[in-house]
């Protein structure tokens, strides 16, 4: 059967003042009426079934995901006592899928990608499915075709094809690190480069072994945790052995060491709403060329992405390119230039005492 792992431990800094420590980015409502959790949920549900989904996020935001998600049952959600990358993390779910169903498959997904169209998406994930059924000891990982030469995600590079039709797949060559501009055009005009997507597909066993085998800290670590998994002790150990685990991302830990890797070739549109920038990617855009999330009225205002809420008009005038949003306690105004600053502007924040905004 296939189960599916969402992992929710994100800050999404990027996203201040309207993301917080208290309300990430999952949590947003960033495109359409569902947040980006709930959307991700959604996607995933229609195809495992809420009995067979797991989400892995951090103790603090255990609350707030039960109750943007009601319908799963209360085992569902599970708090990592501290942050440790994504190797930790999936190995935890692997082992918790693992003991209750031996011979499960699971797709590992982000709570806070947007992907677009569903169908396509399960069709994806179907394939990938399959792939395993006939193959357990594949690892399979999802590339994004590129439509830009970015410098902000990892690249995958494939290799000769596995499988042709609806949906390619194809054997990895290699993972790369996030490039410079000049690398990343030469991986876009190869065309055999793919974006990391961080989803992926595999039997839970498999994984598991191979987390044993190239990364038996960890391995080890999450053997004892699931030992103690139903007894008095769980919390005490879960949180003592977890904390003791490395911080790696599940790449690092094991993919690039992996002796079968698959890379299917997504048919879906895919953005990890990486920054304010993105809801131009993701949002209509209106006649005055303004991203409006909230209510606004402008003069002569082009190129801004404004963020407000319906109780509170943010007005404008003679403005251009410029990222605006209100939120009841904090403001930002900058330059679409900067976006990316935004993490340098939580520092000074934080220099200056003013936790209590961040």
């Amino acid at each position: 059967m296939l189960h599916a792992l969402i992992m929710a431990g994100g800050s999404g800094t990027r996203f201040w003042p309207l993301s917080r420590q208290r309300l990430p980015k999952q949590f947003l409502k960033l495109h359409g009426e569902r947040s980006l959790i709930q959307q991700a949920h959604d996607r995933i549900a229609g195809l495992v079934g809420e009995e067979r989904l797991l989400i892995l996020t951090n103790q603090v935001q255990v609350p707030k995901t039960r109750e943007q998600l009601p319908e799963l049952p209360s085992g569902a959600v599970i708090g990592e006592p501290c942050g440790r990358d994504t190797a930790p993390c999936i190995a935890l779910g692997a082992a918790l899928i693992a003991k209750s169903d031996p011979d499960a498959n699971m797709v590992v997904l982000a709570a806070d990608h947007l992907i677009e169209p569903p169908e396509r998406f399960h069709d994806a994930i179907e394939t990938a499915n399959k792939f395993v059924d006939d193959d357990p000891q594949t690892l399979v990982t999802f590339g994004i075709p590129p439509t830009f030469p970015s410098t902000g995600y990892g690249y995958l590079q494939r290799d000769e094809p596995l499988a042709s039709g609806d949906i390619n797949v194809f054997q990895l060559k290699s993972f790369h690190e996030k490039p410079d501009a000049e690398t990343a055009k030469s991986f876009v005009d190869s065309g055999t480069y793919y974006w990391n997507s961080g989803i992926f597909c595999w039997r839970a066993s498999t994984i598991l072994s191979e987390i044993r085998r190239c990364a038996p800290e960890i391995g080890d670590g999450i053997d004892r945790i699931v030992a103690a998994w139903d007894s008095d002790e769980c919390e005490k150990v879960f949180a003592a052995e977890f904390e003791a685990l490395p911080k790696i991302s599940i790449d690092y830990a094991v993919m690039e060491k992996a002796p079968k890797v698959a890379m299917v070739e997504v048919p879906f549109q895919w953005d990890d709403v990486g920054s304010w920038g993105a809801l131009e990617r993701v949002n209509e855009i209106n006649d005055e060329g303004n991203v409006v999330l909230g209510r606004h009225v402008g003069l002569d205002t082009s190129g801004c992405i404004i963020v407000g809420d319906e109780d509170h008009v943010v007005s404008t005038i003679g403005v251009r390119d410029l990222i605006i949003v209100q939120t009841p306690d904090g403001t930002l105004v900058a330059d679409k230039a900067h976006e990316q600053d935004v993490k340098r502007l939580l520092e000074q924040l934080k220099e200056r005492g003013l936790n209590q905004y961040l």
